[in-house]
């Protein structure tokens, strides 16, 4: 097969190879969308950790106040609840929980089972 000199393929080639180039050194130099931790913006689930607006502006820190909650004798469950989730809500340590209610399982709750607080 007989390659000819001027071939549109031979100019495309060393122009494709420089335009991936530069597009290489534009999406490093703005962080290539990957938070290093050096001053670029946190992602959205870091502004949420965080506590931070979409806008990126911090919200004032919360004051730590202790709240005391209503002692209620039992929750019920709620979708998405998980023992964590439910030990923050209720201000009920998990190894409490799992002492008050032996026969739960973590793993299989149900929503409106209804779980010992005390």
């Amino acid at each position: 097969m007989k390659i000819r000199h001027g071939s549109s393929a031979r100019l495309l080639a060393p122009a494709a190879l420089i335009a991936f180039g530069i597009a290489l050194m534009i999406v490093l130099a703005t962080g290539g969308g990957h938070h290093s931790g050096s001053g670029n913006q946190p992602t959205r689930a870091e502004r949420r950790d965080l506590g931070l607006k979409a806008s990126g502006n911090r919200k004032p820190p919360k004051q730590a106040v202790h709240v005391s909650r209503p002692q209620q004798a039992d929750y019920v469950v709620q979708t998405g609840d998980t023992l964590g989730s439910i030990a923050s809500k209720t201000g009920v340590s998990v190894d409490k929980l799992q002492r008050l209610n032996p026969h739960l399982d973590p793993q299989a709750l149900v929503s409106g089972q209804r779980i010992k607080l005390r």
